[in-house]
């Protein structure tokens, strides 16, 4: 193996220099939530959070929290001036109404056409915790996933067809991985970058779809 893959963080950034000014997005629990941290300061880019909150910033110092700024994540955060709080059903209807423009969640499998699986892993005694992630795969006007390309087990989590329960169909634009950034395009997966050192073929043995140079 001749390259080094993409920590967490590595991937937040990556994301963070893809979101332009004046969207508004959402980040979902997990990995994305540390793109709030990777914003460029003089961008004005507006952080959504669905349990009601608008305009947040980077996660504070330890010192600087406070027990009624987190996120939907439980995590604590910032906001900014000029952000706000609100109901939670509003929270939801800007949610659904189209209102958001970009959201980025984490995946337990994404298919070839954009069809995302994040909420359930399929296993008997899981929890099924949707969450918000079935409104904003359909509600976002584009949706992002970050994730690791493959499962601990060394399985692919970019794959022809989801094999787990599904949380949007067709929903998916574009996936950052600790390897590579691909496009869901209507002609398939279209590699946008790959990690130095990577060749296109060693990513197709770690992909169960069939994958493409932009």
């Amino acid at each position: 193996m001749n390259y080094q893959t993409r920590s967490r963080s590595d991937i937040a950034r990556r994301v963070a220099e893809d979101i332009t000014e004046g969207t508004y997005v959402n980040l979902g629990i997990g990995l994305p939530t540390q793109i709030a941290d990777f914003l460029h300061a003089d961008k004005d880019i507006f952080l959504h959070s669905e349990n009601g909150l608008l305009g947040m910033g980077p996660a504070p110092a330890e010192h600087e929290r406070d027990s009624e700024l987190i996120n939907a994540g439980k995590e604590f955060v910032t906001l900014l001036r000029g952000g706000s709080f609100f109901h939670h059903g509003d929270s939801f209807a800007m949610m659904r109404g189209g209102h958001i423009d970009l959201c980025v969640l984490g995946a337990f499998q994404v298919a070839q056409n954009g069809d995302l699986a994040n909420w359930h892993t399929g296993t008997p005694d899981a929890v099924p915790a949707v969450g918000g992630a079935m409104d904003l795969a359909v509600g976002a006007k584009k949706v992002y996933v970050t994730m690791e390309h493959i499962t601990k087990k060394g399985e692919p989590k970019i794959v022809e067809y989801c094999t787990l329960p599904l949380t949007g169909i067709g929903c998916v634009s574009r996936i950052y991985t600790d390897l590579a950034v691909i496009d869901i395009t209507p002609s398939g997966l279209a590699v946008v970058e790959m990690v130095e050192g990577l060749s296109l073929t060693e990513l197709q043995n770690l992909t169960a779809a069939p994958l493409h140079i932009a």
